[in-house]
C-alpha cells in the first residue's frame, strides 16, 4: 500500500541539483528540497550568496558548455552522482521592442540560458541515471510557449517552446530505462526577475511601472485567480513531481498560472 513520506525526510539520501537555485523560483525550489532532507548542489555566475553553504555551491555560468561541465564534475566529486535534476534556470534580458530589435547575440543568449543549459546538463548527468536504472528530471518551461508575449520576451518564449518539446522527446527515450522526465510551465511568477522585466517595459515604452504591469496582464488576457504565483507555490509543484508521490507521472507538463491560459 502506498504511504505518504515524512515531509522532513522525503528527499533523504537523494542527491539533487537545482539550477538557478540562488534566487527567485530556483531559490524557493532549492530551499524546499533542502527542507525535505535532500543533499543539494546549485550554481550561479557570481560569488556564493551568504545564505548558501559552500558545500552546496559551484560558481559557474550554466549558459556556457564549460560552466555546465564544471557543475557536473562537482556533482560527481561532491555527491557521487545525481538522483534528481531540476532545471529552473532561465529568464529574459532582451530589450523591449519586438522581434526586430533582437540581434543574433540576443537570440543566442536566450537560447543558451533557457534551452541549452538544460540540454547540456542532461547530456552530462542523465546517462549515469540510465546506467543506474533510476532518476528524475524536471524542466521548467513557461506558459509563454503557448501564450507568447512579443514585446520583450520573443526569444525567451521560443526557447521555452523548444525546451518543452525536448523534454517530451527525452521522456520517450529514457522513461523505459527508469528515468522519469516531466516539465512545469509557470505563468507569471512575482520574482525579482519579473520586477526587472516590468522596469524594462516601462523604460522602453516611456510608461509607468504600474502601466507596464498592466500591459503584461493585458497581454496575458488577465489572471483569473487575480494575482501572479509566488515562487514557493511553484516549488511545491516541482517537489511533488520530483518525489516518489509522483512515481507514475512521466512525460507530462503541468501548468501553474492561476488560470491564465484560456484554453484546455
Amino acid at each position: 500500500m502506498f504511504q505518504l513520506p515524512d515531509p522532513a525526510q522525503e528527499f533523504a539520501q537523494k542527491r539533487i541539483i537545482v539550477t538557478g537555485g540562488t534566487k527567485g523560483t530556483g531559490k524557493a525550489v532549492f530551499e524546499r528540497m533542502m527542507a525535505g532532507g535532500g543533499t543539494l548542489l546549485t550554481a550561479a555566475r557570481g560569488e556564493k550568496p551568504d545564505d548558501i553553504d559552500s558545500d552546496c555551491y559551484v560558481q559557474a555560468d550554466l549558459s556556457t558548455t564549460a560552466g555546465v561541465e564544471k557543475l557536473a564534475a562537482a556533482a560527481q566529486e561532491r555527491m557521487g552522482g545525481v538522483d534528481i535534476l531540476i532545471h529552473v534556470l532561465g529568464g529574459s534580458s532582451n530589450p523591449s521592442g519586438g522581434f526586430a530589435v533582437i540581434d543574433d547575440a540576443g537570440w543566442e543568449k536566450e537560447l543558451n540560458l533557457n534551452l541549452m543549459a538544460a540540454v547540456r546538463l542532461d547530456r552530462c548527468l542523465v546517462p549515469e541515471m540510465i546506467r543506474r536504472g533510476s532518476g528524475v528530471v524536471v524542466h521548467t518551461s513557461s506558459i509563454q510557449r503557448r501564450l507568447p508575449l512579443f514585446d520583450a520576451t520573443t526569444a525567451y518564449a521560443a526557447a521555452k517552446a523548444a525546451l518543452t518539446t525536448y523534454s517530451k522527446v527525452l521522456s520517450k527515450e529514457v522513461g523505459p530505462k527508469g528515468v522519469r522526465v516531466n516539465a512545469v510551465a509557470p505563468g507569471w511568477i512575482y520574482t525579482d526577475a519579473s520586477k526587472a522585466m516590468v522596469e524594462r517595459i516601462a523604460e522602453g515604452g516611456g510608461i509607468s511601472e504600474e502601466a507596464a504591469r498592466q500591459s503584461i496582464l493585458d497581454a496575458l488576457g488577465g489572471i483569473p485567480l487575480g494575482r501572479p504565483a509566488q515562487p514557493e507555490e511553484v516549488a511545491e509543484l516541482i517537489a511533488f513531481l520530483a518525489s516518489s508521490r509522483a512515481s507514475s507521472i512521466h512525460g507530462a507538463e503541468y501548468t501553474i498560472d492561476g488560470g491564465t491560459v484560456p484554453t484546455v
